[in-house]
C-alpha cells in the first residue's frame, strides 16, 4: 500500500508540473474566439490546427527554426567539449595555481549578466560578431556551472585508469577520448541537456545581438506575435507548442543519465 500511495503522489505531483504545458497544447488546438470564453474550458470543444497553419505561414518560421537547430547544436556541443576538458584538467592534473583557477571560475556564478552584457557587447562589435549566429554561440560556450559538475564527476574516476592508460603508452588526447569520455557519459548527457534547453529558450541574449530577420531565432521570432495594440494568442500558442517539442525529445533520449550525472557531479571532492 505505501508503495501504491507513494505512485499515486509522484504521479498527480508530475500532473501538477505539467499542467501548464497541457494547457499550452489545448489552448493551441482551440479557436481564437474559444481561447476567451466563459467559462474557461480544458478541453477545445472544436479543436483545429488552423492556428499551427497561419503560425507557418505568417513568417519565416522554417528559417527561424533552422537558426535555433544551429545555435542550439553547435553551442551545445562547443560546452560539453570546453566544460568536459576543463573540468578534466581541473581534476586530474596537478599544477601550480590549479584550485585559485577552479574558485575563480566558481566566483563568476554570482556575477549577472547585466554586469557584463555592455563589454561583451564591446568586445562583439569589435570583432565583427554582431548580427551573426556566432555572436550568440560563443560568449557562453564556457559555462562555470558545466566546469563544476564535470570537474566533480571526473574526480570519482580512479586515478588507476588513467595511469593504467599511461602505462600502456596512450597519449593524453586518447586518455581522455577513450577512457574519461565514456565514463563521463552522465555528466556529458547531463550538461547537454542543461545547455540545450538553455540555448533554445535563450531570449535575451539573442535580442541584444541580433537586428536582422534573417538571423532570428524561434524565442525571437515569438516575440513578433505580440503587437503593439493586440497579440494573437493562437498562434503564439501554436508556435509555443512547436518550440517545447526538440526540448522533450532530448530530455526523454538523454533523461536516463540524468539523475545519475547530476548526482554524482555534486559530490564533494
Amino acid at each position: 500500500m505505501s508503495r501504491i500511495v507513494r505512485t499515486l503522489l509522484l504521479f498527480l505531483i508530475s500532473l501538477i508540473f505539467l499542467f501548464p504545458m497541457l494547457w499550452v497544447l489545448l489552448s493551441a488546438l482551440k479557436p481564437q474566439s474559444e481561447l476567451f470564453t466563459f467559462p474557461l474550458t480544458f478541453l477545445p470543444a472544436h479543436p483545429t490546427l488552423d492556428n499551427f497553419a497561419t503560425a507557418f505561414k505568417s513568417g519565416d518560421f522554417f528559417l527561424y527554426f533552422g537558426n535555433s537547430v544551429f545555435v542550439t547544436v553547435v553551442a551545445t556541443l562547443l560546452t560539453v567539449v570546453i566544460n568536459v576538458m576543463a573540468g578534466y584538467a581541473l581534476s586530474k592534473y596537478y599544477f601550480k595555481g590549479r584550485d585559485f583557477i577552479f574558485y575563480a571560475m566558481i566566483g563568476t556564478l554570482m556575477i549577472p549578466l547585466q554586469a557584463i552584457m555592455v563589454p561583451i557587447f564591446l568586445l562583439l562589435k569589435s570583432m565583427g560578431l554582431l548580427n551573426s549566429l556566432w555572436g550568440i554561440i560563443i560568449p557562453p560556450a564556457a559555462s562555470p556551472t558545466g566546469v563544476f559538475l564535470a570537474r566533480q564527476y571526473i574526480q570519482t574516476i580512479p586515478n588507476s585508469f588513467i595511469e593504467a592508460a599511461r602505462m600502456d603508452g596512450g597519449g593524453e588526447f586518447l586518455i581522455f577520448r577513450r577512457v574519461i569520455v565514456p565514463l563521463a557519459t552522465p555528466i556529458i548527457a547531463t550538461i547537454a541537456i542543461f545547455s540545450f534547453m538553455w540555448r533554445w529558450n535563450d531570449f535575451l541574449w539573442p535580442f541584444i545581438v541580433i537586428t536582422e530577420r534573417k538571423n532570428m531565432t524561434l524565442q525571437l521570432a515569438l516575440a513578433n506575435f505580440v503587437g503593439q495594440f493586440q497579440v494573437n494568442w493562437a498562434s503564439l500558442l501554436a508556435m509555443t507548442v512547436v518550440t517545447m517539442i526538440p526540448m522533450v525529445i532530448v530530455f526523454l533520449a538523454l533523461q536516463r543519465y540524468f539523475v545519475t550525472g547530476l548526482t554524482a557531479g555534486g559530490v564533494k571532492a
